[in-house]
Parts: C-alpha cells; sequence; structure tokens
C-alpha cells in the first residue's frame, strides 16, 4: 500500500481540516459529521458518472428489442450476428458496455474512500474519535461489550441500523419493481436463463448493508451508510434517464389495452344478461300464452261436447214422443 501512502495521507489531512471546521457545530463528533459531510461531497463529484451510467442503461434498454430481433434472425450464425449487433450498436453511437463503463470508473473511489475509513491509514487518530461516544475504530461487538445492546454505545449502533434498515426495506421495494419490469414488457428473446432466480435474489442484497455495517469499524459504518442512501436517493432520481421511451410507451400502451378489455368484458357481460333475461322474459311469455291457449281449447271442448249431448238428447226426446203419439193414433184408429 506503499503507492497509495501519499493520497491516504492527503485525505487524511483533508478530512482532518473538514473535522476542525465542523468541530463548532457537532463537538466531540465532529469527525464522525466530517465523514458524513466528506462522503456526500465525494458522491456528489461522481454524480456526473452515475448520470452517463443512467443515459447509458437507457440506450440499451431501447435497442434490446432490435439486438432480440438479430438473435432471432442470426442465432444459427454467432460471426453474422456479431457483425450485425456491432452494426447496430455503431449506428446508435453506443456499445454493449454503455452504463457499465461510467460506474467501473467510480470503483477506485469507493474503494480508497472504504480503505481509509476501516483503517484510518494516514488519517492520523481519525479511529480515535466518537459519535455520540461509541469510538470511531469499535465494531458493534464491542459496543455490546460496553453497556449492552441499550447501552450508550449500542444505542448509536441501532440507530445506525434503524437507518439502513430503512433504506434497504425502500430499495427492496423498489429493486422488485425494476427487476419485474422486463417480465412485464414482455421480452421479445424469451426469458433469460436464471433471470427468475435472479428476480428474488436482487432486492434481498440491500439488506446485506446491515450484517456489513455490523463487522465494520464505525466509522467505515457510517461511510457505507451514507454512500448506500445517497445511492439509492440518486437511483431514483435518475429514473426517468434510465427508462426508454419504448418501456414508458409499452407500459402505457398495456394499461389503455387493459382498461379496453375491462370495458369489452363489461359490456359483453351486460349483452349477454340482457340475452339471459330477454331469453327468460319470452319463455315466460310462451309459456303464458301456451297455458291461455290450452285453456281456451278445453273450454271449447266442452262447450262442443255439451251442445252435442244437449242435441243428442233433444233428438231421442223427440224420437221418443213421435212413437208415442204413432201408437196413440193407431189405437184411435182401431177402436
Amino acid at each position: 500500500m506503499s503507492l497509495f501512502s501519499p493520497l491516504f495521507t492527503s485525505l487524511g489531512s483533508l478530512l482532518t481540516h473538514l473535522a476542525d471546521g465542523l468541530d463548532v457545530a457537532f463537538g466531540a463528533s465532529a469527525t464522525a459529521a466530517a465523514i458524513v459531510v466528506f462522503t456526500c461531497v465525494v458522491r456528489l463529484a461522481l454524480h456526473p458518472l452515475a448520470r452517463s451510467a443512467a443515459r447509458g442503461e437507457r440506450k440499451r434498454a431501447e435497442l434490446a428489442p432490435r439486438l432480440a430481433e438479430l438473435r432471432r434472425k442470426h442465432g444459427k450464425d454467432p460471426e453474422r450476428l456479431k457483425q450485425e449487433a456491432a452494426a447496430m450498436y455503431r449506428k446508435a453511437g453506443s456499445s454493449p458496455l454503455a452504463g457499465c463503463l461510467p460506474m467501473l470508473a467510480q470503483l477506485p473511489v469507493f474503494y480508497v474512500m472504504y480503505h481509509l475509513f476501516s483503517t484510518g491509514d494516514g488519517a492520523g487518530n481519525l479511529l480515535e474519535h466518537t459519535l455520540l461516544g461509541a469510538p470511531l475504530g469499535d465494531r458493534w461487538t464491542d459496543a455490546l461489550a460496553h453497556g449492552g445492546l441499550v447501552g450508550g454505545r449500542g444505542l448509536v449502533y441501532l440507530g445506525l441500523f434503524a437507518l439502513v434498515g430503512a433504506v434497504a426495506t425502500w430499495t427492496y421495494l423498489r429493486g422488485r419493481k425494476t427487476v419485474a419490469a422486463p417480465a412485464a414488457t414482455g421480452a421479445a428473446d424469451g426469458p433469460v436463463p436464471g433471470m427468475a432466480a435472479m428476480a428474488k435474489v436482487m432486492p434481498l442484497l440491500s439488506f446485506g448493508t446491515l450484517v456489513t455495517a455490523a463487522v465494520l469499524p464505525l466509522a467505515a459504518a457510517l461511510y457505507l451508510v451514507t454512500s448506500t442512501t445517497w445511492t439509492a436517493v440518486e437511483r431514483a432520481l435518475l429514473q426517468p434517464l434510465r427508462t426508454s421511451q419504448e418501456q414508458t410507451g409499452s407500459l402505457v400502451d398495456r394499461q389503455a389495452e387493459g382498461r379496453a378489455e375491462e370495458q369489452t368484458e363489461g359490456r359483453a357481460e351486460e349483452q349477454t344478461e340482457g340475452r339471459v333475461e330477454a331469453h327468460a322474459a319470452g319463455r315466460s311469455n310462451g309459456q303464458a300464452k301456451g297455458q291461455a291457449q290450452g285453456r281456451a281449447r278445453s273450454q271449447a271442448r266442452s262447450r262442443a261436447r255439451s251442445q252435442a249431448k244437449g242435441r243428442a238428447q233433444g233428438q231421442a226426446k223427440g224420437r221418443a214422443k213421435g212413437r208415442a203419439k204413432s201408437r196413440t193414433k193407431g189405437r184411435t184408429s182401431a177402436t
């Protein structure tokens, strides 16, 4: 590490001067406050790289459907696929690593800061200062040994863990939506092997900061928590740059299609219910008409039978009277 010793010494000196300037406001905790402020200043200086990475991610997302089409056409010819993909990226002014290189450029800075705050190398007595009575060089196990979980030092770590947990939960909820977005848009090139497992694991990685903060020195934990919080807020603010217009349009189209389908289903259900009701009403009317016609026919038959019976009875009576008169006349003549 002798090669980086001058750098660590310069950063340590800068941190000491910053702590001296914050001593009036924070007192014995000025060095801890200086770590937070110094981390925010460095992250602010790296913000242009973060914006560049977000734009690169957006460009890759916009080119993803075209890349999927090339894979379908030239999947059996890797050399042709490589040439066509290179031509596509060249025409779009992008590359397959768009969004990755700016993030990689930040890694050396993160390493230097982590080394500075975890070892105190070149920073003099940095780790001998305290935060609300908890030494910056101690770990959570040291706090538990001096006062227990709810002791003075333990409460400092509990507050730190509460902040980490809140940020991790927020990151977890946002991460689930981000990882699920490709599945929702219906990736044209089919599911990526292992994507389902990654979709379950990735959002949970944010809670790993809790474990890391518990095993690192308090100074390094402060840097980690500050940087993690900055990253979460920064990614949320840069999300519009990270989301492609095609994905946004697809989401709007899916929402419109969903509403249209719901309206169509509603109208179909109403029409179906109307037809069922009309059919039921028709059956009821038909049954009523049939019953009325049946009663009318029955009554007509009954009247016809009565009339026929009356006529038959009248004819029989007439014949009987005629025969009786004939007999009476015959007797009279004989006499």
